[in-house]
This record gives structure tokens, sequence and C-alpha cells, in this order.
């Protein structure tokens, strides 16, 4: 019997689940964070460890996973994600009433309330990966992938405009009713949008289990899943390219400051020429995403590659262009950038679409769990990591152009050893042994019917 997939309208409806997830989410690492240090007087460290925590916790992204595994159906994860993740963002909106009575209840409540953003972050995101992996048709997901990145970006930009708007004049009054309401209406599109989506579970012979085998422990699972030398090296290529992604979104800016002059209001048009470019590469391979795919899938892990490829080489020209001290159009490299990191984005999204089912069964929510906490690691570490790497140049005595320009070639290095590894990642699919691999114990194939 042929399986029903997924429609344009089914992929709107899980972009608007993107959509409400990245509105709670900027409220934590922008507004939040720029009240904690302005308006309170915070330390910076304090809404930097708290951000941490939120993207430290997603390494148990696969336990999640497993659980939406062994109940054979995502949609209460994905509901369940998104309801932690409302209550902790209107959590940390109270904590920051609570501050000015007591800094220690009020850094508990945050903790707590970081924590849960993080995982229901992890929950509701990791299962709406599987979810979409399963139910869109291979050479329907590069678009998909774009269409609900997009509305992610959406759900910044518009969270953000209209919780401006609100938020002024400022009080922590507003700000809990600013958050509350959005929470409220990110937990209601949700419930909305998922509603009715997901396929029924596969129907097993009586008094079998769901998947006609019994289901693993999570520790079982787990050590499936890192068997796999196909997912080890996609988990590798994910982390070291989100690494590199993160690190030079946090030094750009900086840079443009303190090499270039650039004032405040230049600086945050850099940003846009940034994600401007990262819309536009998003954009393109999508709609390009269908006839690239007609036939063979696998071809888009290659634009990943040149993804990566493309953000080294424009890495090392801004780090050439900063030592040189002749005028460097800054903002169109941003912008080329942007484009760059959008294009491998989008293909790294489709491959692990394309390649959560192939291993051993039931194990789709554990390894994009996996993969899903080799992001969030790598992002709590890699603005870390290059802020780090600058001071500690700084600190040597060496002036700012050579310093940043060091981080940038390594940042550079980091992409090409990303590229390096979806090359790998790609030749290791391609093989015969890999063929092999993907057929199970009793000789059936271990890929799901839309491979």
């Amino acid at each position: 019997m042929a399986e029903k997939h997924f429609g344009w309208i089914a992929v709107v409806r899980m972009g608007a689940v993107q959509l409400a997830l990245g509105s709670i989410v900027v409220l934590m690492t922008a507004t939040i964070n720029r009240v904690m240090v302005i308006e309170l007087a915070l330390p910076s460290a304090i809404p930097g460890a708290l951000i941490a925590l939120h993207y430290g916790i997603q390494i148990l992204r696969p336990r999640w996973g497993h659980g939406s595994d062994a109940g054979g159906r995502r949609t209460p994860w994905i509901i369940g994600g998104m309801c932690a993740l409302a209550a902790g963002g209107f959590g940390a909106a109270v904590a920051t009433a609570v501050f000015p009575q007591s800094f220690v209840l009020g850094l508990a409540l945050s903790l707590i309330s970081f924590a849960a953003v993080g995982a229901g972050a992890g929950a509701c995101g990791t299962s709406l990966l599987v979810m979409l992996a399963k139910e869109v048709p291979p050479n329907r997901r590069a678009s998909a992938a774009t269409i609900v990145w997009i509305m992610m970006i959406f759900g910044f930009v518009l969270t953000a405009g209209v919780s401006g708007h609100y938020l002024d004049p400022f009080s922590t009054e507003r700000l809990i009713l600013v958050t509350g309401t959005v929470a409220a209406l990110a937990v209601i599109v949700t419930v909305g949008a998922v509603t009715g989506l997901e396929s029924a579970p596969a129907e097993a012979p009586k008094g079998t289990p769901i998947g006609h085998e019994p289901q693993p422990s999570f520790m079982e699972a787990l050590k499936d899943v890192w068997a796999e030398p196909q997912s080890r090296l996609f988990a590798a290529f994910v982390f070291v390219s989100m690494l590199a992604y993160s690190a030079e979104e946090l030094v750009i800016e900086p840079f443009a400051g303190v090499v270039h002059a650039f004032t405040p209001g230049q600086t945050t048009k850099l940003s846009a020429y940034q994600h401007g470019g990262v819309l536009l590469g998003m954009i393109v391979l999508g709609a390009a995403g269908n006839w690239f795919a007609k036939g063979r899938p696998d071809i888009l892990r290659n634009w990943a590659m040149y993804g990566c490829l493309g953000s080294a080489g424009i890495m090392l020209a801004i780090a050439s262009g900063s030592l040189t001290g002749n005028p460097f159009p800054l903002p169109q490299a941003v912008f080329v950038l942007g484009i760059a990191n959008g294009v491998f984005a989008i293909a790294a999204i489709s491959s692990m679409m394309a390649m959560v089912s192939r291993g051993k069964e039931r194990r789709e929510g554990v390894r994009m769990g996996v993969w899903g906490a080799a992001q969030g690691i790598a992002f709590g570490l890699g603005g870390l990591i290059s802020a780090i790497s600058v001071d500690v140049l700084k600190a040597t005595g060496m002036q700012p152009e050579p310093a940043y320009a060091i981080v940038f070639v390594e940042i550079a290095g980091l992409f090409v050893c990303a590229a390096a590894l979806s090359l790998l990642v790609s030749r290791r699919a391609a093989s015969p042994e890999t063929a092999r691999a993907s057929f199970n114990m009793a000789g059936q194939p271990a890929f799901s019917a839309q491979e």
C-alpha cells in the first residue's frame, strides 16, 4: 500500500511550529538577555551562562528522541516540548521581576526556566524534524526544509518587532505580559498545526509492540545508533559546521566596529546583510532542490560541501582584507558569506532528513537526537571559543587586525574540515557496504519507504 506523504499545506503547518518555537527562543536570547544586562545591571556572565545552559541541556536530545520512538508517535512530544518551552519562557520573564527583590531566588528561577527552554526546544524540535523527514518525499525535502526554516526566521523577526513595540515604555510587568502572550499563542499555534497531521503508526500483529519488535532501552538504542559509521560521521559534520557557523556569528559585528570603525547602526545593518544572504541562499537552494534531487536525493550533500567551502573562502577574504589597510567591501562580503551559510544549512538539513531512517528500525528519534545534540553543543561553544580567542590574542599584545584575522582563518579551517566530513558522509552513503548494511537481520530493508 502506498504511503501518504505531506503536501505543501502540511509542510507550512510544520513551519508554523518552528515559527512558534523561534518566537519564544528569540525573547530568551535577545530581549531577556538585554534586560538582565542593562535594566537589571547584572553581570553579562549571568545571561551568557543561562543561554549556554539552554544549549547545553540539549545534549539530552537523543533521550527525548528515544521517547518518541518508543511511543511510535511524534505529536505528543512536539506539543509537550512546546508547553515546556512556553513555561520556561514565561518563567524567565517572571524571574526578571524577582531579581530586584531577591538575587538568589531570581537566579534559581532563571536556571529552572532556561533549562525548561532548552529541554522544550530540544524535545519539540527533534520530533518535529523526524516527523518532517518521515512524511516528506525525498525530492521535496530541500524545499520543505527551506519553508520550515524561513518561517522560523520570520518568527524571530515578527516577535522582535511586535514585542519591541509593546515593551515601550519598559517595565518588568510589561515584559511578563508580552512574554506570556507570545508563549500562550505559541502553544495554541502548535496544537492547531500538528493535530491530526501525523500518520497513524503501522499496525503490528496482535500481541506485538508497534514496530514488530520490542523497543530497546535508551542506552541500547544509543549504542546501536553510535555503532553506525554514517551516523557518527554525520554527527561530526554537524558539530564542526555549526561550531564554525556560531563562531563566525559572534565575532563579525565586534570586528566591524573595532577594525573598520563601523557605528552601532552600521554593524546592525551588517547583521541584516548577513541574514539577508542566509535567506537568499536558503531560498535559492530550496527552490532548486526539487530539480537537484530528481532521481538522486543524496546530491544535496554535495551542496553542503560547496556551502562550507564557500563560507571558508569568504572568511579568508575578510581576514586578508583586514590586514591590507585598503578599503574592503565588508557588507558585500558578509552578504555573500550569508548566501554560502544558507546553502550549506539547507543542504545539511535536507541530508539529515534523508538519512534519519537509514539504519536500524525505530531509532529515528535517537539518530536525530544525536545530531541535534551535536548542533546544540556546537552552538554553545562556538561563540564562546571565538570571543575568548580574540581576547587571548589581544592580551599577548597583538593588534586587533591580526588577532581577528587569525580567528577568521581558524573559522575558515573549521569550514574546510566540515566540507571534508560532508564529502566522507556522501561517499559512505554511496558505497556498496552501506547499501548492504541498510538491511536488517531479517533481510528487510531498514530504509523508510520515503528513501
